[in-house]
């Protein structure tokens, strides 16, 4: 059985709206015009426990309304959600022992106190024993590396050093589900590969599910094998990493270093993309032609010394993916507006 089982899943918003103008503004007052926003429509999927499962999807897609929906904050329309043998919603005081969220722009941990102080706090709330406690803060300090950082307020702390303390205290309670929410968001490369090392392996060590959002595809790619693709309230793709690069990419990028070139090859599905010296790079359709054919035909004609082949990044296959489904247009106008 699935540890999350999410079934024909609805959530609408009433959102109100008037035209703009001092008139409109004092008619609202006594008549109120509102229109109704489906923010998830009928969405159906399972994960199994110890998974690490992206989703992801632009602005405006339902991420935050699922999320909140399976943290049990939001109560569906209609539709089914089982988490752990938990309805979020309806079992919520039970069901939250079992969630740990860390969100990248919003701080579950007390601004101006040191950092020990709210872990102490989390601590008491969730009834933690003391055993558990202080077995679960040396393990997981010991493992971010934060013991330096326990009696220094939360304002005082850099980006980078708070998300790592973030994650502790969405730990300390030792619970079942992780939802991450942009983790990474505004650190610097180095952070960002401590805090993906760290999640793949406190993913092995508790096996611990966990739901990633996030827009940085590096983010997805170092720690997700399967990704659930939301667009418009609707499920776009369900599948693994390496098959949404397969069915949606129909070209790859081959980077040559021969010797001296004077003619460049007629080959059917092969564009010339640049030239650079004994360097050329070509755009190969792999729906005409092979990478293995392509490099064939140019060891008839001169002395290959190195062949490079460049897969397309997952940014560019999942904007494919938006304007296959026709989401491009409600980014841009999105973005048009902010």
């Amino acid at each position: 059985m699935s540890f999350i089982t999410v079934k024909n899943l609805n959530k609408t918003f009433k959102v109100y709206t008037r035209d703009s103008g001092l008139k409109n503004a004092f008619r609202s007052l006594f008549k109120r015009e509102y229109k109704i926003i489906p923010a998830v429509k009928n969405i159906s999927f399972n994960i199994n426990k110890g998974e690490i499962v992206g989703y992801i999807g632009p602005n405006g897609a339902g991420k935050s309304t699922t999320i909140k929906m399976l943290c049990g904050i939001l109560k569906p329309d209609s539709g089914v959600i089982n988490v752990g043998g938990y309805n979020p919603f309806n079992d919520r005081i039970k069901f939250v022992k079992n969630v740990g969220v860390v969100f990248g722009q919003k701080s579950q941990l007390w601004w101006d106190i040191p950092v020990l102080d709210s872990f102490e706090l989390i601590r008491d709330i969730y009834k933690i024993s003391e055993d558990e406690y202080k077995k679960n803060l040396d393990e997981l300090v010991n493992l971010l590396k934060i013991k330096d950082l326990l009696n220094i307020p939360v304002r005082q702390l850099s980006l980078g050093q708070r998300m790592r303390c973030e994650i502790v205290a969405s730990l300390l309670h030792n619970p079942k589900i992780l939802f991450l929410d942009e983790p990474t968001i505004g650190l610097d490369a180095v952070s960002k590969v401590e805090i993906r090392k760290f999640i793949k392996e406190i993913n092995i060590k508790r096996k611990v599910t966990i739901i990633l959002t996030s827009h940085d595809m590096s983010d997805i790619e170092s720690l997700t094998n399967r990704l659930i693709v939301i667009g418009k309230g609707q499920i776009l793709y369900d599948g693994s990493l390496q098959d949404i690069k397969k069915k949606f990419t129909n070209s790859k990028k081959l980077e040559i270093l021969c010797t001296e070139l004077k003619n460049i090859p007629k080959i059917d599905g092969v564009e010339l993309l640049e030239k650079n010296n004994n360097r050329i790079l070509l755009k190969v359709n792999m729906k005409k032609n092979t990478i293995s054919k392509v490099i064939n035909n140019y060891s008839k004609i001169c002395e290959i010394k190195d062949v490079n082949v460049l897969e397309n990044d997952l940014d560019s296959i999942i904007v494919k993916l938006y304007k296959d489904y026709d989401i491009w247009k409600d980014i841009l106008h999105i973005l048009k507006n902010r």
